[in-house]
């Protein structure tokens, strides 16, 4: 399997990615990969998103999906489009809010779900939801927002953080990639404008205190960080002002993937042309190849 990145993007921003097939296509006999290809998309609705989603599956062909904010209701769950599409599915519905789920390339399979995060302050809202898949036990997270400083939502926040950290070390030896909307920018340059977020949330001590912990707690390392250093990307554009045409982002969409698996990252970029078109969520889908060397 094989990334290839178009000649006119900037560094770690992905267009057009194609999947090619050398002989590491798992067959319904078997399916160990040669690579895995994780895609995280905070879709803002999936039903109102689904032909994306669909398009989506089809351009990047990944194994494994991890989707937020599906805003779903357990009933209304496309099971059937994503199985027509190749694609089974684990997820955790919360209505008209939340909501977050794994999409499984078939003949891949969801071994050991998890639906739910141990000490989640909230569960009824459905943030969190995870599998084993290809021997990497993958996580889809929809971190709270948190508000304001000031509001009772943001200690809220900082409890899921805190149970989040606790989680990649809850005793599996498996490698982990934890993959979603953490609505925390890790660092001043992964926002447009620091002075303008000075105050607010997604920037806040407390919050890069939390993320680091799950960091160092969990032996995990951001994905994107780790092959670009230095690159300025966002996967966040707010809809209003032309905020997106004018770069105006925040990079809060992360894979965070054990320190094991770090050397095996040969591809993480954003797929900005998701955040254009037709209907197309504030969120652009975070893509990364994993070289698991079977």
């Amino acid at each position: 399997m094989i990334l290839k990145r178009s000649d006119s993007c900037v560094p770690g921003e992905l267009r057009h990615v194609r999947r090619r097939i050398s002989g590491d296509r798992p067959t319904a006999a078997c399916t160990t990969l040669a690579a895995v290809l994780i895609v995280s998309w905070n879709v803002a609705s999936l039903r109102a998103r689904m032909p994306r989603v669909l398009e989506l599956l089809g351009q990047h062909q990944p194994d494994v999906v991890c989707l937020q904010e599906t805003k779903c209701a357990p009933e209304n769950f496309p099971f059937a489009e994503l199985e027509a599409a190749g694609y089974s599915s684990v997820e955790s519905s919360g209505g008209q809010w939340a909501g977050v789920a794994l999409l499984i390339r078939s003949p891949l399979t969801a071994a050991d779900p998890l639906v739910g995060l141990p000490g989640d302050p909230v569960p009824s809202e459905a943030r969190w939801v995870e599998a084993t898949v290809a021997g990497i036990r993958i996580v889809s997270t929809y971190v709270p927002n948190g508000r304001a400083l000031d509001s009772p939502e943001f200690p809220r926040k900082l409890a899921f953080l805190a149970a989040a950290a606790m989680r990649p070390a809850a005793g599996t030896d498996e490698p982990w990639v934890l993959a979603g909307d953490m609505n925390i920018a890790p660092a001043d340059a992964d926002v447009y404008d620091p002075l303008a977020f000075a105050g607010s949330t997604h920037v806040s001590v407390q919050e890069r205190s939390a993320l680091d912990a799950i960091l160092t707690r969990g032996r995990l390392v951001d994905a994107y960080r780790r092959l670009h250093p230095d690159d300025r990307q966002f996967t966040w554009w707010d809809y209003r002002a032309g905020s997106f045409h004018k770069n105006l982002g925040l990079r809060i969409d992360l894979a965070l993937v054990s320190e094991e698996l770090a050397p095996k990252l040969t591809e993480c970029g954003i797929d900005r042309d998701f955040r254009k078109g037709q209907k197309p969520s504030d969120h652009a889908p975070l893509l990364v190849r994993i070289d698991v060397g079977l």
